[in-house]
């Protein structure tokens, strides 16, 4: 099966002859550098930038796997940054440099700390925004949250960091985080859909990540974007592991993207993919033809000395 998506990554380098690129668009205080990296802040105040996918994404079920780099040089440090599934696009606002009340997914890397007693940070969390409700940024995303996880490390880790968003239309959602030394991935959270928790990411949304810096601040630079269509969910206890199917490297992919099953992959392959049954049946074709070829040959051979012998 081709599996195909509506959008690439950012190919490296990450502009193209007229400065621009055939997937996303970027804004506020963005900045591309060549192709190392897209900073959406750089390490100053009062910073927001964004970068969006030019078309939605359309897939049921998809994966969708960010590398990225949050560091600066002061011991205090803020805000963060986001990941987006929207129907709105390539807006500044006060949500981690996006706006406000959206209507879709938002997955928030948060680096300062407002006023959430007992939570560790840098925090990571999801939020199904309706296109209403206001994000609750007194408490950092606490009324809003659906599920969420600490992070200690992932700013200024020694790595560039790996977020792998994992979504199965109304059945889950998972995020798994790569930010250690040892290249482990490390589980955030999986949300499973009830009645009391639908999960429904709007089936047309454009992909986005953006960030914000206010009187502290960070860098925040992308470095690739990957997306996958999925298909045959597997258990939530194969989901961690060193992540080797999962494109683990920065190079350009292509748009259409073809999921690979290994270990730690939140996906796998389609029985009638994995090529063993269509192997099976070319052994047994080549047994077959060759003897139909051995078959041919006897009765070419028995009738040639049938004819020599009329001869004499």
């Amino acid at each position: 099966m081709d599996m195909q998506l509506t959008l690439s990554d950012p190919p490296q380098p990450y502009l193209d002859s007229e400065s621009g690129n055939r997937w996303f668009d970027f804004g506020g205080d963005t900045v591309i550098r060549a192709d190392r990296y897209i900073r959406l802040t750089p390490d100053h105040q009062s910073r927001q930038g964004w970068l969006f996918s030019r078309v939605p994404l359309t897939a049921t079920n998809w994966q969708i796997e960010v590398e990225f780099m949050i560091h600066g040089e002061g011991n205090l440090h803020g805000d963060g940054m986001a990941i987006w599934l929207t129907k709105e696009r390539a807006t500044k606002g006060p949500v981690f440099g996006f706006v406000d009340k959206f209507d879709g997914l938002g997955i928030f890397f948060d680096t300062y700390k407002n006023n959430r007693a007992s939570v560790s940070f840098p925090y990571v969390m999801a939020m199904r925004g309706d296109g209403k409700t206001a994000y609750d940024q007194a408490n950092d995303g606490k009324a809003n949250e659906l599920d969420g996880c600490s992070a200690r490390g992932l700013r200024g880790a020694s790595i560039p960091t790996k977020a792998r968003i994992t979504y199965f239309q109304d059945k889950s959602l998972s995020v798994d985080l790569q930010y250690k030394s040892d290249f482990s991935w490390t589980p955030c959270f999986t949300i499973e859909a009830s009645e009391e928790q639908p999960i429904n990411v709007p089936t047309v949304s454009y992909l986005g990540v953006s960030a914000e810096t206010g009187e502290l601040s960070d860098n925040h630079d992308i470095i690739s974007i990957n997306t996958y269509s999925l298909y045959n969910q597997v258990p939530g206890d194969q989901r961690t592991g060193s992540g080797a199917g999962v494109g683990a490297g920065t190079g350009k992919k292509k748009n259409k993207q073809k999921a690979k099953a290994g270990k730690g992959a939140a996906y796998s392959k389609s029985h009638d993919d994995d090529g063993s049954g269509g192997g099976w049946l070319w052994f047994f074709f080549k047994i077959i033809l060759f003897l139909v070829l051995i078959a041919t040959a006897y009765v070419g051979f028995t009738a040639y000395r049938a004819s020599q012998r009329r001869r004499f």
